[in-house]
């Protein structure tokens, strides 16, 4: 076995259906320099049996939580048992691509930045099975094309890619700006991503579709239920937070871009939701939100397409 120079962090709570696929395109890696950490998250169902077992393996070690303590406390655990120089992230409902971490690991090994970032895709369910969407153009405008050792105020485009699995860093980057997830509260990689950009001395970006990211057929992903009040409140503050660190760090472009971006792709859907809803808090939410965007885009002359206008201009209106 090859000597680790990554840990890949697999958090997960009842994804039994997942984490078998998820585990086996780890282990299907063409590169062998990894050893993963599994964090069970007080799971209920099969994850735990799975995780268990994928553990005989030396490259695995297993985490047990017997009591939930979310995605956020889940990685921080794992966070903190880090020996290898770098770190990733891989949900245990995901899967990797065969080249991910041999794309990952090469690029910054050869760079010698803190960060570097991939592409990703939507795994949607079809008839037959899960089916592999494109490359979204927000993915795309932050990993497109490649570039080593650029900054946040060079490519702030990079701001658009808030996920956690999709990028790769130096344990000691984590350590030395004592970097945490959020725990207690959803949507926690938000902020984390924008205080990896806006510390960051180099970032490396790559095309490469790294991570495979399902959008469950049976509906049972946080990302899934933006229709709750309690979902939709954390996942406004995770938006209004990850700018609110651009902003402390002066990365006005970046700011100005995420924005935009949240204008364009997140906010749309949430009006859509809010207004059928059935709960007045929601609607209220989402138009709070709305104008504080569009006042703050209208005054950095931030521009989105005529069909989100026209669903922005009726939510400011709540």
């Amino acid at each position: 076995m090859s000597t680790p120079v990554v840990t890949v962090i697999v958090p997960g709570r009842d994804v039994a259906a997942y984490a078998p696929d998820a585990l086996e395109s780890l282990r299907n890696q063409t590169s062998t320099q990894w050893r993963a950490i599994l964090v069970d998250d007080g799971s209920i169902d099969d994850t735990s049996r799975i995780f268990q077992e994928a553990a005989t393996d030396r490259r695995f070690e297993l985490i047990r939580h017997d009591v939930p303590q979310g995605l956020g406390a889940a990685r921080n655990a794992a966070l903190d048992r880090v020996e290898t120089p770098l770190v990733t992230f891989l949900d245990a409902d995901d899967e990797y691509t065969p080249h991910a971490l041999e794309r990952l690991v090469t690029t910054i090994s050869e760079s010698g930045s803190d960060l570097a970032v991939g592409a990703y895709v939507r795994l949607r369910p079809g008839v037959d099975g899960y089916v592999e969407g494109p490359v979204q153009p927000w993915v795309a405008a932050s990993t497109s094309p490649a570039r080593r050792g650029t900054t946040l105020r060079e490519h702030p485009a990079v701001s658009g890619n808030i996920v956690a699995w999709s990028k790769i860093s130096r344990i000691e980057f984590w350590r030395r700006h004592d970097l945490r997830f959020p725990e207690g509260r959803m949507y926690e990689d938000q902020v984390v991503a924008q205080r990896m950009y806006t510390l960051a001395r180099a970032i490396d970006v790559i095309p490469d579709v790294v991570v495979r990211w399902r959008e469950r057929a049976d509906g049972s992903s946080i990302t899934q239920h933006k229709d709750a009040v309690d979902v939709l409140v954390d996942y406004v503050t995770a938006m209004r937070d990850g700018i609110a660190v651009l902003d402390a760090a002066s990365q006005r472009t970046a700011a100005a871009e995420r924005v935009r971006l949240i204008l364009q792709m997140d906010t749309p859907p949430l009006v859509r939701i809010a207004s059928t809803h059935d709960d007045a808090a929601y609607r209220r939410i989402v138009g709070d939100f709305v104008r504080e965007l569009t006042a703050r885009a209208d005054g950095d002359a931030v521009s989105v397409d005529t069909d989100a206008r026209g669903l922005l201009d009726a939510a400011s209106l709540w």
